[in-house]
């Protein structure tokens, strides 16, 4: 018997770093028949702002602006009637990305005042796979004391924090190596960035 296709969630938030999601989302719709997507209000328009230039040829800007892609399911922010909003039909795996500290902390202290906030309850409490991106700097003891609450619960912390030991030639590898981290926490198989070493396996 054929193995489910896991149901994966990605947030996006109004934290600098938009260009991380579109690559990740690219990377899912590629291999995914289904993809849920949830933009925070700074989210859309941090992707905007950020993406206005970009001629990669997956558009987040367009799927937003288009409020469509055959393999997206995009909810509304305020749409607590979403199926992902129940443990019950909790997604296998939420990644939010990027993740801004407002975000953080409310999610770190049990909000549910937004569908994506709640999404990340249900995450937890059903014990699935929580991964926050979160794209700071400076971070001051809050910040490091909300992302150490959200690690106790349970949830993986993946900073936006590129590598160089790979030699990279262009902003894509810089965002290729992030977005393949987050790929191996989900266990989404890739080749979107070279590996340690690797040479010598």
């Amino acid at each position: 018997m054929e193995k489910p296709s896991p149901r994966i969630l990605i947030g996006i938030t109004g934290a600098s770093g938009a260009v991380y999601a579109q690559r990740l989302l690219q990377v899912l719709t590629e291999q995914l028949q289904r993809v849920y997507l949830i933009v925070t209000d700074s989210g859309r328009q941090v992707v905007d702002h950020e993406l206005s230039n970009s001629a990669d040829e997956f558009s987040l800007r367009k799927i937003l602006s288009d409020k469509k892609h055959p393999r997206l399911r995009i909810f509304a922010n305020d749409d607590f009637f979403a199926p992902v909003a129940s443990g019950s039909n909790a997604p296998d795996a939420a990644v939010i990305i990027p993740c801004s500290m407002g975000t953080l902390s409310r999610v770190s202290h049990g909000f549910s005042t937004t569908l994506l906030e709640r999404v990340c309850d249900v995450v937890l409490k059903q014990k699935k796979r929580l991964i926050i991106v979160p794209r700071e700097t400076p971070l001051n003891h809050l910040h490091l004391n909300n992302m150490l609450r959200l690690a106790e619960a349970g949830a993986w912390l993946v900073p936006a924090s590129p590598a160089f030991y790979h030699k990279p030639r262009t902003m894509a590898d810089l965002v290729d190596f992030v977005v393949s981290r987050v790929l191996d926490c989900l266990d989404f198989p890739h080749a979107i960035s070279s590996r340690w070493n690797s040479r010598m396996l």
